[in-house]
């Protein structure tokens, strides 16, 4: 378990894979999440990243000013549906494509993104629901 801000950013920018990979793959508490977000802007996306990191943590992301920590937390396949319909209104096209490429994303989700203003993101979901079919 990762148990600081210090070891999360340690990890992360480590050469060694299995430290590189912790830092992808095992849990922190929720204090030591909010902990990266709040004094360490430049990790946000690696938290977002994170296999385990909490939907707590992920809707906090989710409103980030950072459209890479943004697009990253699109394609978490664990998103309620709740912040899917969020993310699409998020005013960065390629967060929102990202979502429509989440293979977890609802039908009601879908049906938003076909709407989209961007023809690129109409375009993907259309091939996507398609595929499906």
């Amino acid at each position: 378990m990762i148990e600081s801000a210090e070891e999360f950013r340690a990890l992360r920018l480590s050469e060694n894979p299995d430290e590189y990979n912790r830092a992808a793959y095992e849990e922190a508490p929720l204090q030591v999440w909010l902990d990266i977000i709040t004094r360490m802007p430049d990790m946000r996306r690696w938290v977002a990243h994170n296999k385990t990191v909490p939907i707590a943590v992920l809707e906090r992301l989710a409103e980030d000013p950072d459209e890479r920590v943004r697009y990253w937390v699109a394609q978490k396949r664990k998103l309620p549906e709740s912040l899917q319909l969020r993310l699409t209104k998020d005013p960065s096209p390629s967060v929102r494509v990202n979502l429509a490429y989440n293979a977890k994303v609802t039908a009601r989700v879908l049906e938003v993104l076909a709407n989209d203003p961007d023809e690129w993101i109409r375009t993907k979901v259309e091939e996507r629901i398609e595929r499906a079919s």
